[in-house]
């Protein structure tokens, strides 16, 4: 087997994890590795039936058709041989991020079943895998079973005690990571970034939802964040302040009648960024409907390079972590980043008198060379303004607020 073209312009691959082991017997569409490109991990299925030979290593980078693996297809199948095609489509649940157990200080090598993802999330949460019943096939640990046993608990043998050991590790980056380490740079080298501030007052919104939130996930089938909001208003804003939405391609300047919206997704690979496509005519159920899948897919590594590739601006929101405030890092070649940060009940003047107000600061990180102060202030405070009266401002004061949720 040769390794096929991910996508325009890769030339080489890293060989990121086997699945299987030379000797063992494989299907046809099999995901039998990952392998990691400059832009995404993806998945390796088997081209053929048979005994496969592995060839390359885990950690070697290979160039786009070179042969990585050979697969015997005169051999016959083993007796007893349960497909494992099947599983590897499997869609895993949302994580639960309620009640989850304090992490053990180190996971115990064991030779066990597992499907990648449910390695990676054991490894993060630092769960030893003989505590978790496998539910996939041939005795697999699948996603779903990592997920059950983490909000059941961990018995008190788990539970980290510093040892007062000095160890330490050392791992190759990803090419990913590798890849995405240069590009930072790159923006902060190559970029005139300047970031302006601005604050908040989230309670429209949250009385919106806490009155809309039920009927809302009844209707559409989702729930009611804060991501859909920041999503339309910035939109909405886009379309006031076009430069904050253009790029610099040599000596010109392209501009976009159009908001493809990236949304940073934490992802066990790292930071994945899909992007949703034309956020300018979607409702806030279909934006909610879209961060939902997109989250999903980046969460289990099976992102396209179509799904991130080709936003206009980004938002981000480092809230969920507790940050307070940011900086956020420009998305190249885009030239602008919206950051979400934790919301805070803070005293603030309302009318001449002081209230508790919940309050989150924004920040809108961009690149002076085409955005000067006036459309990055001007862009900033349109997206607080609509968020702060999101009925009026979003929707001009002509339609209630049933209508701005779709219901």
């Amino acid at each position: 087997m040769k390794i096929p073209s991910p996508g325009e312009s890769i030339t080489e691959v890293e060989i990121a994890q086997w699945l299987v082991e030379s000797g063992d017997y494989v299907e046809t569409d099999q995901i039998i590795a990952e392998i990691d490109s400059d832009k995404a991990t993806l998945e390796l299925p088997a081209e053929a039936s048979g005994v496969i030979t592995l060839i390359a290593e885990e950690g070697d980078t290979v160039e786009v058709g070179q042969v990585v693996c050979n697969i015997d297809t005169d051999a016959e199948k083993p007796e007893g041989f349960e497909s494992a095609v099947a599983e590897s489509k499997e869609e895993a649940p949302a994580p639960v991020a309620e009640d989850k157990p304090a992490p053990a200080a180190s996971t115990p090598e064991v030779n066990v079943k597992a499907t990648p993802l449910a390695k990676e999330v054991m490894k993060q949460n630092a769960v030893n895998p003989t505590k978790v019943n496998p539910s996939g096939s041939n005795g697999k640990i699948v996603r779903g079973d990592v997920d059950l046993y983490l909000t059941g608990g961990v018995d008190a043998s788990t539970i980290y005690a510093p040892t007062g050991e000095r160890n330490e590790s050392r791992k190759k980056m990803s090419m990913l990571r590798r890849k995405l380490s240069k590009r930072l740079v790159s923006v902060k080298n190559d970029t005139a970034m300047l970031t302006t501030f601005n604050e908040v007052d989230m309670k429209p919104i949250m009385d919106l939802r806490k009155k809309y939130k039920q009927a809302f996930g009844e209707k559409h089938g989702v729930g009611l964040g804060f991501m859909s909001f920041f999503t339309k208003a910035c939109a909405e804003a886009l379309n006031l302040y076009p430069l904050v939405n253009s790029m610099i391609d040599g000596e010109e300047i392209i501009s976009y009648d159009y908001a493809d919206i990236a949304i940073a997704v934490s992802a066990p690979k790292g930071l994945m960024v899909p992007v949703i496509r034309n956020a300018e005519t979607m409702s806030l159920a279909e934006i909610e409907a879209e961060v939902k899948r997109l989250a999903l897919k980046a969460r289990e590594g099976k992102l396209s390079l179509d799904e991130m590739t080709g936003g206009t601006f980004t938002v981000t929101n480092g809230g969920v972590f507790g940050s307070m405030l940011s900086t956020p890092i420009i998305n190249p070649p885009q030239s602008a980043i919206l950051g979400m940060h934790n919301i805070v009940e803070r005293p603030v003047a309302i009318d001449g008198k002081v209230e508790i107000r919940p309050i989150m600061y924004v920040a809108l990180s961009y690149d002076h060379r085409i955005i000067d102060g006036k459309d990055s202030v001007g862009f900033l405070k349109a997206v607080k303004e609509m968020l702060e009266n999101p009925t009026k401002l979003i929707f001009g004061g002509k339609e209630p607020a049933e209508v701005l949720l779709g219901l």
